[in-house]
């Protein structure tokens, strides 16, 4: 009889085992992403069910206190929640409906900042209230900085999803648009510490006048990234900055920033990202790829590589897809395919680059885009030096070798010019293929390239020109 039953207890035992197994929610999903070169599978956290509400760590809804008042409460209640669910082993961090005026948020690893539908997250503009400096890459050159309002460092598994909102009041900010005399110094010791070697602890910017404006989201040295469904309202800087990130999904975005070097999304020194389904309404790049500046980047040595966008809309913007011009640890394998532009652009897809830079650009494909009003639907450019050209000495000449772009099956309305290449003569632009073009109207010139090795065109076609060839 004993023997029975303890054959029943194992029998029941076993079953349950086989049952719960069953049910068991795997740690990691895995996202297959279609790509014209060796593309992996990329890793999305499952994030444990725990909830940790701002409101139960002191947070206070806008209205309730002092704006100041609130944004030290939240502040703090923010710090609170991320540190009990990262120590829990995860989960939500989560922003109820209302508005919660707040300094900067910093992320823990396994931990999901959920913004819920009717909830708006608005940032201070008190430069102060984004103190003590942390480490922070600023144009592609690695020092300390103002914190970014969502700032995440060497962190995995971290997460924003929702439908709310985050939104910076921008009376400060935006009074640091201008370049004047102090932050191009500024900049300029910036770029000496680079050169030199200075150790990053040692390059204090968040100084005095250097206004050197904060990011919107800087993820800094990253695994397992998810960025999901949220809304951005304006930015200080940069508005999206996946910097030495590894791994990650940008989906259902829905991002509005005009100001100052306003990007939508800044993806740099970083490997093994999708993003789909986006909206970018910019006062500056839409989708931009870069690798670093110069001896910082060289120092690091880390390409950025397997990126895939697809199925993204932008409304508004200098370009659609970028590169550059911060490229010296080199970037290839970049995937754009499925895109629109709705209104207008400088450039449908540009390559910028300057003889500081060196590295390479390879590998890198557009596909199967309509678009509307632009100046130029191709462009290669390998002179972009900007305010940098008379700003700063040329300590290392190093030209980039550019090589393998594809564009093809793409549709615009109305463009100055088709395409534009200014390789550098020193190492000429090598195997450019453009096919499938159609603009209705060429307001100004057909093409024009020159220093170009291999450039291979095939029905590029009009409607209508009324500009006169060169």
């Amino acid at each position: 009889m004993r023997k029975n039953k303890n054959l029943k207890g194992l029998l029941l035992a076993a079953a349950a085992v086989l049952t719960l197994s069953s049910f068991t929610v795997p740690e990691y999903d895995s996202v297959k992403v279609a790509a014209p070169f060796p593309m992996p599978a990329i890793a999305i956290y499952n994030f444990p069910h725990r909830d940790f509400s701002i409101a139960d760590y002191g947070a206070k809804k806008r209205g309730t206190d002092t704006d100041a008042n609130c944004t030290a409460a939240n502040t703090t209640a923010f710090r609170k929640a991320m540190q009990a669910c990262s120590e829990a082993g995860g989960g939500r961090v989560v922003v109820p409906a209302g508005e919660w005026p707040c300094g900067p948020i910093h992320f823990r690893s396994n931990c999901n900042l959920y913004l819920s539908d009717s909830a708006t997250v608005r940032f201070s503009s008190n430069p102060a209230d984004f103190l003590p400096a942390v480490e922070v890459s600023w144009e592609g050159m690695e020092c300390m900085n103002y914190s970014p309002m969502v700032y995440a460092y060497r962190c995995e598994n971290i997460a924003i999803t929702g439908g709310g909102k985050l939104t910076p009041d921008m009376t400060t900010w935006k009074t640091w648009f201008s370049r004047p005399k102090p932050h191009l110094e500024a900049l300029k010791q910036l770029y000496d510490w680079g050169y030199k070697g200075t150790p990053v602890a040692e390059r204090q910017m968040a100084v005095g006048q250097n206004h050197l404006r904060p990011h919107m989201i800087h993820f800094n040295q990253c695994r397992n990234v998810l960025l999901d469904g949220f809304k951005i309202r304006n930015s200080p800087f940069w508005t999206i900055h996946l910097y030495r990130c590894e791994g990650g999904v940008v989906r259902r975005l829905d991002v509005y920033a005009h100001g100052h070097n306003n990007d939508g999304i800044d993806i740099e020194m970083t490997r093994n990202f999708l993003i789909e389904d986006c909206l970018f309404d910019q006062g500056d790049d839409g989708v931009v790829i870069k690798s670093g500046r110069n001896h910082d980047a060289w120092r690091i040595g880390r390409p950025t590589e397997n990126i895939v966008v697809r199925n993204c809309r932008v409304r508004n913007a200098h370009g659609l897809l970028v590169v550059g011009s911060e490229i010296s640890g080199g970037i290839r394998n970049v995937y754009m395919h499925d895109c629109a532009m709705d209104d207008k652009v400088m450039n449908l897809f540009y390559i910028k680059t300057n003889h500081r830079r060196g590295a390479f650009i390879e590998n890198i494909y557009m596909e199967r885009v309509s678009a509307r009003k632009m100046d130029r639907a191709f462009a290669i450019d390998t002179d972009v030096l900007y305010q940098w050209k008379d700003l700063v000495p040329t300590y290392k000449d190093t030209i980039t070798a550019i090589r393998d772009i594809y564009m093809r099956d793409v549709k615009c309305h109305e463009a100055d010019g088709i395409y534009q290449i200014n390789g550098d003569k020193r190492l000429p632009v090598k195997n450019v293929n453009i096919s499938n073009l159609h603009v209705d109207s060429v307001m100004k010139y057909t093409t024009e390239a020159v220093n170009v090795e291999g450039l291979h065109t095939e029905n590029i076609t009009w409607d209508a020109f009324t500009g006169k060839e060169k």
